[in-house]
């Protein structure tokens, strides 16, 4: 991957030399210990740079190809995998989750009344479409919301086990809400990847490999780091890690407050050092910036890249759409309404940059990860910006935003 002029993708080298000052005031030892950024446009990378270290306390720099844990962007590549399968005819988005999993067949939804927990049927089934839009009534062990996030942390539903295994698990729980009556971050992915394991008939990392990896050339991207690739691998610091079955995010929050920001993990002594059988689709994979683009590049090149596609381009244009309706919109995360956007098959989706307060196009589609990584990408620009780094919780720093703020100011044309 080699640098393009700035001048010639409309970009001000001057004033891209600002993004360095925004992101390096976010790194110190109490702070974030390295961040690597990438800006595309066109197909071609206008700025690719490593800040800081791969580790606290070390000599090692943070280099461009460091491998992180990716969180929640993993979520777009699950959503993509099944849609693969969506093509290929195996099924509608309006069927039911029940005609692949039948546990869902089962399921009933908690209803608080008179400070009492009622379970009541379904009214309506749980569709593919509800699991890739968050609104299918699952939520996450994390969240505060009530009684069903509360029965998830007692049983422990988060806990490593095999993919399987854990959505039996997950299943045993009742839904937060009818299906489709509200949108709500949760557990929906890591269904969406069980999905593509009944339908395939192959383990989720296989299929990933598979179907989307090798086709992409995406060679650093898997559910683990192998051990000759160690020396890349970053370390992830924070207050707490927000997927521990018991630990609620206000707990994280309150510890980020009181000063703890520790180091939760090390390239040799987490579950991704070594091969593994904890997948997810809603977490799990990790990455570079330079294989995350190949993804993104076919995403913004309507599924295809180096002449291999991976979906059609009218399928690329269903997923990056906003789905929710208007009634459930502004979505709300933890409590906190977040005007101007909305949420396709894998993505948030810029639906109004004014009401939003950020910096970009409307039609640009999204996501970020629990560990402080981000990724966007601007159909209008022609523009994808990816930023990497490993701190718990996401949003203690505004490093994303800033980079944000930092890649738009440089485009002049």
């Amino acid at each position: 991957m080699t640098l393009a002029k700035p001048g010639n993708l409309g970009f001000c080298p001057r004033r891209l030399e600002r993004i360095r000052p925004a992101l390096e005031r976010h790194i110190a030892d109490d702070k974030l210990p390295g961040i690597v950024t990438l800006l595309a446009r066109d197909g071609k990378v206008v700025q690719h740079e490593a800040y800081g270290g791969l580790h606290r306390g070390h000599s090692e720099p943070m280099t461009t190809d460091a491998i992180f844990r990716l969180y929640s962007m993993t979520k777009p590549i699950t959503c993509v995998a099944l849609m693969v399968l969506y093509e290929q005819g195996h099924f509608q988005l309006t069927d039911p989750a029940a005609k692949f999993i039948s546990k869902f067949d089962d399921l009933k939804v908690a209803v608080e009344a008179d400070q009492e927990l009622v379970l009541e049927d379904l009214a309506s089934p749980v569709t593919i479409h509800q699991l890739l839009t968050h609104t299918s009534g699952l939520s996450y062990s994390f969240s505060e919301y009530g009684s069903v996030e509360e029965g998830y942390r007692t049983a422990r539903v988060c806990a490593d086990q095999p993919l399987g295994d854990f959505i039996a698990a997950l299943l045993e729980q009742p839904l937060a809400f009818q299906p489709g009556t509200r949108w709500r971050y949760s557990f929906s992915n890591d269904v969406v990847a069980r999905l593509v394991e009944v339908i395939s008939g192959l383990r989720f990392d296989d299929y990933l490999r598979e179907h989307i990896f090798e086709p992409l050339r995406m060679n650093d991207t898997d559910f683990f780091v192998p051990e000759e690739k160690h020396h890349r691998f970053t370390s992830m610091y924070g207050s707490g890690d927000i997927l521990a079955p018991d630990v609620p995010v206000s707990r994280l929050l309150d510890d980020l407050g009181a000063g703890v920001n520790i180091q939760l993990a090390g390239p040799d002594d987490c579950l991704e050092a070594s091969p593994h059988d904890i997948m997810r689709g809603g977490h799990g994979l990790v990455s570079t910036a330079a294989d995350y683009l190949r993804f993104c590049s076919m995403l913004l090149n309507g599924g295809v890249l180096d002449g291999t596609r991976v979906l059609g381009r009218k399928t690329v244009e269903l997923m990056t759409v906003n789905h929710i309706a208007s009634e459930l919109l502004p979505l709300d995360e933890e409590g906190i309404p977040q005007p101007g956007v909305g949420y396709g098959l894998g993505f948030g989706v810029m639906m109004d940059v004014a009401q939003a307060g950020s910096i970009g196009s409307n039609g640009e589609y999204y996501w970020s990860g629990a560990a402080s990584t981000s990724f966007w990408i601007d159909p209008v620009e022609m523009l994808v910006g990816i930023q990497l780094t490993q701190f718990q919780p996401s949003g203690a720093f505004t490093n994303a935003a800033d980079f944000k703020v930092a890649a738009y100011q440089a485009m002049v044309d």
